[in-house]
């Protein structure tokens, strides 16, 4: 038998690591807190990010007082330990949606999430796997990832957020993951900052994502080469006529939205109309924080996600 890889970075107090090997063939790595046969509680990462950051949601909801959920935390296909398919083609959305709806039913088989939790990409494949298999989760919540349907506007028609979005040209280029790991990840630190280093980000949690940028970058900027919801430039023209079918944008499950105010990259337009596509939907702004609300203010989301889990799944 192969020895696994360490989890990286090394798991925190009472969190567990393992490797999920679904149907497909694609292995997630997988970090989780809590007793086995609890309601289960999947968190979802973004980039530049990895399983890591939900530990302290792993740890807070899997206590008795707080639920005594099952809480997992995969790393994405293309980050830490993860599968790394080498194609571009590989992240295209209905293969990271299948992982997904594979682990959930992999580790609920017998009953639907509690909740599926999810930020930034983590958030796009969770607005997928919702929409596909309502079935599989009582419960969404979105942390500052934009809804498709909504996100496609803003790219056609808004300049704000166009410009917010600009960055996603630099990191389709064919050598952006190579830019990024240079000088020590000098171009990738200020994704985190606001624009000063913020208090949050302190030496012992800059190793842990150095530790995980370390394993390789490429895969990460692969889900922004095989998404078509990027601004235009003049060799790319694509986001200018693409539509999307009103069948790929409903949402009927619960739904309730956090949003830091603050985020830079996504701008609050992108919540306007979002009821159109979700009709049980609730949203929860955070005046102060940016995009990385998991980091700036964790007692936030964890009131937020408490309140939402302590109601009935079908309001």
């Amino acid at each position: 038998m192969t020895a696994l890889p360490p989890p990286c970075p090394p798991a925190s107090p009472g969190i567990e690591t393992f490797h999920a090997t679904l149907p497909h063939g694609i292995h997630l790595s997988c970090r989780a807190c809590g007793p086995l046969d609890g309601p289960v509680l999947l968190f979802l990462h973004g980039f530049p990010e990895a399983a890591f950051v939900w530990d302290g949601l792993l740890q807070h909801f899997a206590q008795a007082e707080h639920g005594g959920y099952r809480c997992v935390a995969p790393n994405l296909r293309g980050f830490e330990h993860s599968s790394r398919p080498a194609e571009v083609v590989d992240y295209r959305a209905k293969f990271l949606c299948q992982d997904i709806s594979a682990l959930i039913q992999h580790l609920s088989p017998h009953r639907s999430l509690a909740a599926l939790v999810a930020h930034d990409w983590g958030g796009a494949v969770a607005w997928g796997v919702a929409n596909q298999q309502p079935e599989l989760m009582q419960r969404l919540v979105i942390l500052n990832s934009p809804h498709p349907g909504i996100f496609l506007r803003e790219l056609q028609h808004n300049p704000e957020q166009q410009a917010a979005s600009a960055y996603m040209n630099f990191l389709v280029r064919p050598d952006s993951a190579e830019l990024l790991a240079e000088d020590n990840f000098k171009r990738l630190w200020p994704f985190l900052m606001t624009p000063q280093r913020p208090a949050w980000l302190s030496d012992a949690v800059m190793a842990q994502y150095e530790s995980v940028w370390s394993l390789g970058l490429n895969e990460g900027c692969h889900y922004y080469r095989a998404s078509p919801l990027r601004p235009e430039t003049a060799d790319d023209k694509t986001i200018a006529g693409l539509t999307l079918p009103p069948s790929m944008l409903h949402i009927a499950v619960p739904t309730w939205v956090l949003w830091g105010l603050g985020d830079i990259a996504l701008r609050p337009g992108l919540l306007a109309g979002l009821d159109e596509h979700v009709p049980k939907l609730t949203v929860r702004t955070h005046p102060h924080a940016s995009h990385w609300l998991v980091h700036e203010d964790p007692q936030w989301v964890a009131q937020q996600l408490g309140e939402f889990l302590s109601q009935p799944p079908s309001l």
